[in-house]
């Protein structure tokens, strides 16, 4: 896949991974278009990175969605790339009460439910270009998940799963589909969600490093790409899935709760 010369629409594109990816593509020669949820955080991606365009939209907002889609049919008419990148990541511990059960699901609307809403409202536009593609952030969390974010780790399990069948069902078409799956990164989603004992030992990696890799495997039409650990946690998913999560990732749930606890009790 071209990644020069090309008009590039990312979803969450204000921090971390997505910003990250908008500083390169705009080095390649690229067009591109960020969106978020907050107006202060796009115009601050827009000063950072000149040339950048910017759109406040929401991805588990379906009125949003329609409206970003005409925005981009009328501005930016050459399209052919979606990068959906716009993800959030919480810690739940299940043994805790639960008040807001919508709020206990967002997880599940913002990195599932919005990739699909997302690719599905783009393809009419993504299919008039000559080449187009479609780039779903998952996680290497997809392929052994993270116990103290159970929520998480299921949508992008679902994400891994349905790009996977999204692939099968668009080969014939012009419109390519690429996983680009991180491991532990070092961005706020990866280090703000959890006290810093909870993720100590695992190793996490530059998010320079992680999209470079990612923008080479694009290039190369590797489609599912797996930067760093994310590669050995495939490779361990399918050899010994159960003792890695109860040997290493299991210990995580108890330095969860010891670090609520210890924060409750001050």
């Amino acid at each position: 896949m071209k990644i020069s010369g090309s008009t590039i629409l990312i979803t969450g594109g204000t921090s971390g991974i997505g910003i990250e990816f908008a500083k390169h593509f705009l080095a390649l020669g690229n067009t591109v278009i960020v969106t978020g949820r907050d107006h202060a955080k796009l115009d601050a991606a827009a000063r950072t990175l000149p040339g950048l365009q910017t759109i406040r939209s929401d991805v588990t907002d379906t009125h949003a969605v329609a409206d970003l889609v005409e925005q981009m049919t009328t501005r930016f008419p050459k399209l052919n790339m979606l990068v959906n990148n716009a993800g959030i990541m919480k810690g739940v511990d299940v043994l805790q009460p639960q008040d807001n059960l919508l709020d206990l699901t967002q997880e599940v609307e913002t990195n599932l439910n919005g990739p699909i809403r997302l690719a599905s409202a783009f393809l009419p536009l993504l299919r008039r270009q000559p080449s187009a593609a479609i780039v779903n952030v998952t996680s290497g969390i997809a392929f052994l998940p993270m116990p103290p974010s159970p929520v998480y780790s299921a949508a992008k399990a679902g994400l891994h799963a349905w790009t996977v069948t999204l692939r099968m069902q668009l080969q014939s078409t012009n419109v390519r589909v690429f996983e680009v799956a991180p491991p532990l990164t070092a961005t706020p989603l990866g280090t703000d969600t959890f006290h810093p004992e909870v993720i100590k030992g695992i190793p996490m990696m530059e998010v320079e490093r992680m999209v470079a890799a990612a923008l080479k495997g694009i290039a190369q039409d590797k489609y599912e790409i797996r930067p760093g650990m994310s590669n050995v946690m495939k490779t361990v998913s399918r050899i010994a899935p159960n003792w890695l999560v109860a040997n290493m990732l299991g210990a995580t749930v108890d330095k969860m709760r010891q670090n609520a606890a210890t924060s409750q009790a001050h």
